[in-house]
């Protein structure tokens, strides 16, 4: 097996694995992480219904700048204005098939900070 396919597919083995254990609910929606090598995206999603209540995305915006790690705390500020208006304090964080580390912990404790429990 090819290493690109065989790093894919454990790739999709983590992200089922966390994916199997965490449900949004209307109390509790779930927020997903993605972060290519350049971008940081973050949906928070109703798993009931199958609808994305919020989003934000540092992907074409110039105004946020800085290191990858700063636009996602950034990015996560943003989101939180949108949560904030919508009256979602709870959410389940889904983080993917990537490690708890980084960018995705900056995610984390930026929301904590903005009094979001996580």
């Amino acid at each position: 097996m090819p290493v690109i396919k065989h790093n894919l597919t454990k790739q999709e083995k983590r992200r089922k694995r966390v994916r199997s254990k965490i449900v949004g609910t209307n109390d509790r929606p779930r927020l997903t992480v993605f972060r290519s090598n350049k971008y940081i995206s973050l949906q928070v999603i109703n798993d009931e219904t199958g609808k994305t209540i919020a989003s934000a995305s540092d992907l074409g915006k110039k105004e946020v700048t800085g290191t990858k790690t700063e636009k996602a705390k950034k990015v996560t500020v943003e989101l939180v204005k949108n949560l904030n208006k919508k009256k979602i304090k709870n959410l389940k964080f889904d983080r993917g098939s990537y490690k708890y580390h980084g960018r995705v912990k900056a995610v984390a404790e930026t929301l904590r900070e903005e009094g979001i429990n996580v």
